[in-house]
Order: C-alpha cells, then sequence, then structure tokens
C-alpha cells in the first residue's frame, strides 16, 4: 500500500523510497512514477525535484558519496589504510543501494554540481589514508588507485557473494584480513634474536 505524503521534504521522501527500491530490485527497477505513487503524490511531483530517472538516481550517488564520507570522517585520527579500507567496506554493505549506483556512470550525471561535490568530499576523506606512502617515495595517486581498487573490487566481490565462504560472514573481519596481508605483506616478519 502507497504512504500518503502530506507535508515536509518530498525530495528527501522520494530519495528514501528510491533506496528502498534500489535495495529490493537494483537500479532498474527505479521508476519516478512508481516512486510517486509510493509516497503517495502526484506522478509529477518527483520530476520537479530530480528532472528524470538519472537526476534521481544521481541524487541517490550523491548521498550515498556524503555518507562514505561521513563513515571516513568518523575514524580516528590514527586509523590507517587498513581501517579506512574496513571503514569503505563495511559502508558498501550498510548501503548497498547507494553503493550500487555511486559508480555507475552510464546511469547518472557526471556534470551535477552536488554529484561532483559529495564525489570531491569523500575523495578528500580518503586521501588522509594514503598520505603515509609519500614519505616511502611511493606515488600517492597510484597507492590511492590500489588501496581503491583492493577494498571497491572485495565490497562488490562481497555483494555478489562470490568470494570463498571460508572468509565468513563479518565483512569487517574479512576485509580487515585480506588488505592486512597486503598492505603488510604477504610474507611473515623475521624470527627476533
Amino acid at each position: 500500500m502507497a504512504r500518503r505524503y502530506h507535508h515536509g521534504d518530498l525530495r528527501q521522501a522520494v530519495l528514501t523510497e528510491a533506496v528502498a527500491v534500489l535495495g529490493e530490485s537494483g537500479p532498474g527497477a527505479v521508476n519516478l512514477r512508481d516512486l510517486a505513487r509510493r509516497v503517495g503524490v502526484s506522478h509529477a511531483a518527483p520530476a520537479h525535484h530530480f528532472g528524470d530517472r538519472a537526476g534521481l538516481l544521481t541524487a541517490v550517488a550523491a548521498q550515498g558519496f556524503d555518507l562514505l564520507a561521513d563513515a571516513l570522517e568518523e575514524l580516528p585520527p590514527s586509523a590507517d589504510l587498513l581501517e579506512a579500507g574496513v571503514a569503505y567496506a563495511s559502508f558498501a554493505v550498510e548501503h548497498r543501494a547507494h553503493f550500487e549506483v555511486m559508480f555507475r556512470a552510464d546511469l547518472l550525471r557526471a556534470d551535477d554540481p552536488d554529484l561532483r561535490a559529495a564525489r570531491e568530499r569523500s575523495s578528500q576523506a580518503l586521501d588522509w589514508a594514503v598520505a603515509g606512502f609519500r614519505d616511502g617515495g611511493v606515488d600517492p595517486v597510484v597507492a590511492g588507485a590500489a588501496a581503491w581498487s583492493l577494498v571497491h573490487g572485495f565490497a562488490t566481490l562481497w555483494l555478489q557473494r562470490a568470494l570463498p565462504a571460508g572468509l565468513g560472514d563479518d565483512v569487517r573481519a574479512a576485509v580487515r584480513a585480506v588488505a592486512d596481508l597486503l598492505v603488510r605483506g604477504a610474507h611473515p616478519p623475521p624470527p627476533s634474536g
């Protein structure tokens, strides 16, 4: 049954319903007319805020990038690249609907100012995590791309249930184990003494 919208923030109500639809059925199921029905407004009301489906999905992606930045900014100052990776993968699992559209250029308006600002904010929130590589002579752009590729790929594979069952069902522990192996090295430290 459709929820009747009476007052308040229609834009946010439509975004909330869009995230629910994304979580239930994926991006292909998002339809402004259906969302209007679900929220209980005229079929034209969502178009007033988003223009079209691409505008709506762009708004969902921008919201996702802001949520990701929030998650990263909540890390303590002592957090390292490994902890940033854990936070990233956790975000992907906890906000799957957002994550599934955030990097889909085919669904989004890349020139949208809100999307660009939110992407920049999340990028800046990740920049500190690779800052330590600057002192080690590693190009921070390369280090950032390597770290992002690792955790983004891990999160995507986790969401698709494509990783070995032996990793368990705790995404934080699993990504920590995999990233730790790669960040700290596959070789154990030499024996002391």
